[in-house]
């Protein structure tokens, strides 16, 4: 067996391959943030050749945009399902507080390629982390105008001040290494969401009475 041979990544469906390129991305951007990350030390990473990372991603903005379209996906992924998990709101507000904390305390740290890119200017990048934002508080406002007399403009509104407030929090509890358990942490932030949501009641369906 030749030394060529014995070096040669593996053959890979595409789809594999490119989650293992998406995977070594991530790492390095993670590490190195995206104008110190090279396409060199994410194909080293990978353990295939360059030929083989820009067959997949031509450019490192490409496989940058890529990466950060996998992030924003899982995390929308996450609030809504939340969102979706009881028809209390009360335990609504609870689970999607939770599912945006686990998020941000993931050891990969993927929340650095949403929050805290080198390229949050960009407007393309910008674009994309405001899609997110619009789809969480959206569907935060849907359940509000849904249950509540609030017109749709207020309840959009409170669905960006909860998505906020989700957000600074979680990143304010990690950044500064706190010694308080998540849990906790959760607990706190929803019991102060929930006494203003909560504040808004919800309107009698007349069928229902």
């Amino acid at each position: 067996m030749t030394e060529e041979t014995r070096t040669r990544p593996a053959r890979l469906p595409r789809d594999e391959r490119r989650a293992q390129l998406l995977s070594a991305a991530q790492e390095v951007f993670v590490a190195n943030g995206y104008h110190g990350a090279a396409m060199d030390e994410i194909a080293e990473t990978a353990q295939v050749s360059k030929p083989v990372l820009y067959q997949h991603f031509p450019s490192k903005r490409d496989l940058y945009l890529a990466l950060l379209d996998q992030q924003i996906a899982e995390l929308t992924a996450r609030m809504l399902t939340a969102l979706a998990s009881t028809n209390d709101n009360k335990y609504r507000v609870q689970a999607t507080i939770k599912a945006y904390f686990e998020f941000i305390s993931k050891d990969d740290q993927a929340h650095r390629l949403i929050f805290e890119n080198d390229l949050i200017n960009d407007p393309e990048v910008a674009a994309k982390i405001e899609i997110f934002s619009a789809t969480y508080a959206d569907a935060i406002a849907g359940i509000i105008t849904h249950d509540t007399s609030l017109p749709a403009p207020e309840a959009t509104l409170l669905g960006r001040a909860l998505a906020g407030m989700s957000h600074v929090s979680a990143r304010y509890w990690l950044e500064n290494d706190s010694e308080i358990e998540l849990e906790v942490a959760v607990e706190l932030i929803y019991r102060l969401a929930w006494r203003g949501i909560s504040r808004f009641p919800k309107e009698t369906n007349p069928e229902e009475n």
